[in-house]
């Protein structure tokens, strides 16, 4: 996949602030004023209509957009309209400027004109390029440009560089579509149910500690799974989940949900690794490996705390914390709590998860001053941050009484999203071991029944509520035999 952390960083800089640059021109009104419908604030743009706002997207003569802009009305734009009528209206500003400067004492600057139009368009397929998997989209792009080449007749200069453009942009969309081809066959393994009334392994089947007996090295093959994974999202999946939310909120299908593949496939992981934990610890025989087995997790946890993969963590905790291994008492009795009680302390989800929160500050800040690549890494708890962009967008409203989109909350809405995806860039510093990521990865799962059945073999049940669900477990198993 081409990466996409230059495109970002030349975009977004440091900060994401939004203020105007000096020397890119400024179409619309200074700081603590207004002009025509777009309004400034200290010399940043805080809101405006949504045809001032497109208007302020397209570059003229004298004038280019600030890049933090160009972002985040492009990632904020689908909100409202599809990237392709975005495309159109752009095509339209564009020919109504053409033919101004045509008609007009200006027209020597037409080439210069172009070669910004060119710019612009360059910067969005490079930063959205699977806006263009729509053929609508494609059209108007390839109608923009072929507008833009006749006035290039002699050098060909904006022609090459619209050629070099499109190039690119077929090298995204080709590499993102074997990418989804790829993780189409490699789906996550069926959850396996396990023998009749005995689910069990036999003693000689492979586990985890005989796949891999130390906790830092499984923490760091997990932190490779994780940012492989995280890499093939991108911010334009994100926005999407949120019209997707808003659709079932209010109950209507909106937005096409197959550009959200990389999402559900993360999502799954999650999923998977809660599963696996699970499995790994119920299919244990004898109490003594079980709770060998526990203290294992645990210390893979804590590493991956370490390193910054707080994804990786909330799993294994999750796993652990699910009802068949939770409720194994006599193994937990043996196990070393100390260390998990300072992990759920970490993920007590008391006063919106403000441990966590903490520690993911801390992660950050290490990681924008490391010196080395293994400092960098920073896997936020991916359904947290989810939530907090859907709450962002939730509790802002996207119009002003007036009538203006509210642009203060979609600067905020890049923002975090651009600090997740310079999060999802950093390279994996750990050495790949392909035999434990093939374990992760295709070993069998137990569904949620046959961790009962595993567990009740382990541990009788031991109140009426149990004692019921496990006759129940049984009479359902032999009927079903």
């Amino acid at each position: 996949m081409p990466q996409t952390s230059v495109v970002f960083s030349s975009i977004l800089g440091p900060s994401s602030s939004g203020q105007v640059q000096p020397g890119m021109g400024e179409r619309g009104g200074g700081a603590g004023g207004g002009s025509g419908d777009l309004i400034f604030q200290d010399g940043r743009l805080i809101s405006g209509s949504l045809e001032a706002l497109m208007e302020h997207l397209v570059p003229t003569v004298d004038y280019y957009p600030d890049r933090t802009y160009i972002f985040t009305f492009l990632l904020s734009s689908r909100v409202f309209m599809p990237p392709h009528d975005l495309l159109a209206r752009v095509g339209q500003i564009c020919l109504e400027q053409r033919q101004k400067l045509e008609a007009g004492p200006e027209k020597a600057k037409l080439k210069s004109f172009s070669a910004k139009i060119v710019q612009l368009l360059k910067e969005w397929t490079e930063a959205f390029p699977y806006d263009f998997q729509d053929e609508k989209a494609m059209a108007e792009l390839k109608a923009i440009t072929h507008r833009v080449t006749q006035c290039d007749e002699e050098s060909g200069t904006v022609k090459k560089a619209i050629t070099q453009m499109i190039q690119s942009l077929l090298l995204s969309l080709a590499a993102r579509s074997q990418l989804q081809e790829l993780r189409e066959k490699h789906r996550p393994p069926a959850m396996d149910k396990g023998p009749v009334l005995k689910a069990k392994p036999p003693a000689a089947q492979k586990d985890i500690l005989g796949v891999c007996c130390d906790p830092l090295v499984l923490a760091q093959q997990l932190t490779h799974i994780e940012l492989e994974r995280v890499g093939s999202i991108h911010p334009e999946d994100l926005m999407q989940i949120i019209s997707h939310m808003d659709s079932l909120d209010n109950h209507k299908c909106r937005g096409d949900m197959t550009k959200t593949y990389s999402l559900e496939a993360y999502d799954n992981w999650f999923n998977c690794l809660s599963m696996l934990v699970a499995t790994e610890v119920c299919r244990v025989v004898k109490k003594k490996h079980r709770t060998r087995m526990l203290e294992f997790f645990i210390d893979v946890a804590r590493e991956c705390f370490n390193i910054g993969n707080f994804n990786s963590m909330m799993a294994i905790i999750s796993g652990m914390n699910l009802s068949p291994v939770a409720r194994l008492k006599k193994t937990w009795s043996k196990v070393k709590t100390a260390k998990f009680d300072v992990l759920e302390h970490h993920m007590d989800p008391s006063s919106n998860f403000c441990n966590y929160r903490t520690a993911l500050q801390g992660a950050t800040q290490r990681s924008q001053m490391a010196n080395s690549s293994r400092e960098k890494i920073v896997i936020p708890v991916f359904n947290l941050f989810v939530k907090d962009i859907y709450f962002l967008h939730k509790i802002h409203t996207n119009h002003l009484p007036n009538g203006h989109i509210n642009f203060k909350k979609f600067w905020e809405l890049s923002r975090q999203i651009h600090e997740f995806m310079t999060w999802t860039q950093v390279e994996c510093p750990f050495e790949k071991d392909k035999k434990i990521q093939s374990y992760l990865l295709t070993a069998p799962i137990y569904s949620e029944e046959a961790l009962f059945i595993a567990s009740f073999e382990s541990e009788g049940p031991e109140n009426h509520m149990e004692k019921d669900s496990w006759k129940a477990l049984r009479t359902t198993l032999l009927n079903r035999a």
